[in-house]
């Protein structure tokens, strides 16, 4: 007999080598279900002491929200969900965990697209959610920098960047609910990574809690710092399995005085992709934004919110929206970008091309792209891919793939769009006419195969912005070679030697 050394409670109860407790009658049984209850009020009362009564849910119905992914599709279940109000609370929860053997998972905005941020369904876990952590620590305008704590809105973080005449680029959708811990620990991309770099690269220092409840103060507001090991890089990115992000410095921009925006038609992702070349060699630094849209993910938009209209006939293949911003005179931003469609149509890229003249009909230009996933959802169910690929292998990786689907699934349909500027593309496939959605899904695996497949052809990644969660992460490791997963491996046991981080996350 020896004690169990898997993720649970250490109640010291004696377990058969196979990590079992014996069933030899059911007085032992009962005597260990009794035991196991114990130790789970004892943990949860525990709980309640470091953070207060009103802010731990043990309730099923009220732990729904915080079990339940993004896309409503999967519902784990959790022991409890404890809302800490600041560091130290975050870390006594942690060694508390640690003390008890319980799984943590750790909770912003809970957003994520591949079950990063939600337990399984063993409900051994418990949801550490950082909602209460949203206070703005400092903002340093001489330095461009601003703290935050990780359970800060990304929609706050902008306005409170105005406020102070600066700008946070960070640029998602989701950006309404979603909160600065979960983007560094997805390492979120969006709209402007093109001009500004990805959540990693606007991020200059982290105050982590590690999983022994130690906490690392690394928030450094320096743009150069060559004094050992890079950690921060470690935990952006890491979805939670090496440490919890409780704050992070932030790198703040001029607060741009003039943007334009145009929608653009094309007839192929070729011709897109000689329309950012283009744009990169008139615009340089100005170029802030290029979105590839097929033109059936605007038919669905259009269908599904006919307010939205687009400002030219939806008769091409592709459509591209791109945006241009500076500190320049509006004038001399709007000659520049005049003659960027001018000279792209004078070499044939373009069939047609709107310009924005207001901030409405800039909007109304974005409003089409944001509203892409949303129409999807309204349509029906789908397969969603979250890809990378060399830009210049982004019109070979649509072509091929498309191709190669219709063989296998005639007749399916492809909402193809995403950041054509930095190789990034959410690729989503859509049941035929005249198959149901649930029917569809079955194949889901084949489906995957060929695209991710076709990814691995190009080197590229099966993920590009959305992490790996519980969803991707034994895909993942297909693509992976042995010694790159043992290199990941390696790092996860010296920070999480227990596996208590996040577990069934990122790495099988």
């Amino acid at each position: 007999m020896i004690l169990s050394d898997k993720p649970g409670f250490a109640t010291g109860l004696p377990v058969a080598g196979n990590g079992c407790f014996s069933r030899k009658n059911s007085a032992g049984r009962k005597t260990y279900f009794i035991i196991l209850f114990m130790a789970q009020s004892s943990f949860i009362e525990l709980c309640r002491k470091r953070v207060g009564n009103a802010h731990v849910i043990s309730v099923p119905e009220k732990m729904a929200s915080y079990v339940t992914d993004y896309r409503k599709r999967y519902a784990g279940k959790a022991l409890a969900v404890v809302l800490p109000g600041n560091t130290r609370e975050v870390a006594d929860l942690v060694r508390l965990c640690k003390q008890y053997r319980v799984p943590v998972v750790p909770q912003g905005g809970n957003t994520g697209l591949v079950l990063g941020s939600v337990p399984d369904t063993s409900g051994k876990a418990v949801v550490l959610s950082l909602a209460r952590m949203k206070r703005i620590r400092e903002i340093d305008v001489k330095n461009n920098t601003m703290t935050v704590e990780a359970g800060c809105i990304l929609d706050d973080v902008h306005s409170a960047a105005l406020e102070a005449d600066r700008m946070f680029p960070l640029s998602l959708a989701s950006s309404g609910s979603c909160t600065i811990g979960g983007n560094l620990a997805a390492n979120a991309g969006g709209t402007a990574v093109l001009r500004y770099g990805t959540a990693r690269d606007l991020c200059l220092g982290l105050e982590v809690v590690m999983a022994d409840g130690a906490v690392w103060d690394g928030l450094y507001k320096l743009r150069k710092n060559n004094t050992g090991y890079d950690l921060r890089d470690l935990f952006i990115g890491s979805e939670g399995t090496l440490g919890i992000i409780t704050a992070a410095v932030l790198k703040l921009f001029p607060r741009p005085t003039t943007r334009q925006t145009a929608f653009v038609a094309l007839s192929s992702p070729a011709d897109a992709l000689q329309l950012l070349a283009i744009a990169q060699k008139v615009a340089d630094s100005s170029l802030t934004t290029f979105e590839l849209m097929s033109g059936y993910s605007l038919e669905l938009v259009v269908r599904h919110f006919p307010h939205l209209l687009p400002p030219l006939p939806l008769e091409r293949p592709y459509y591209v929206l791109l945006e241009l911003s500076g500190t320049e005179p509006e004038g001399q931003l709007g000659e520049r970008f005049e003659k960027l469609l001018q000279y792209a149509i004078e070499e044939g890229v373009i069939c047609d091309a709107a310009l924005s003249q207001t901030v409405s009909q800039s909007r109304s230009m974005w409003a089409l792209r944001e509203n892409i996933s949303a129409a999807q959802a309204k349509e029906g169910k789908n397969i969603k891919h979250d890809i990378a690929v060399p830009t210049s292998l982004f019109a070979e990786f649509i072509e091929t793939t498309d191709r190669q689907l219709q063989q296998y699934f005639p007749g399916c349909r492809t909402v193809t769009f995403g950041h054509l500027g930095d190789g990034s593309l959410h690729y989503n496939v859509a049941a035929p006419k005249g198959v149901s959605d649930d029917a569809f899904l079955m194949r889901q695996d084949e489906v995957n195969r060929i695209v991710y497949d076709s990814v691995d052809r190009m080197q590229g990644a099966i993920s590009a912005e959305h992490g790996l969660g519980a969803l991707k992460h034994e895909r993942n490791a297909e693509y992976k070679s042995d010694v790159e997963i043992r290199m990941m491996r390696k790092i996860r046991e010296a920070f999480d030697p227990d596996n208590l981080m996040n577990p069934g996350k990122v790495l099988p």
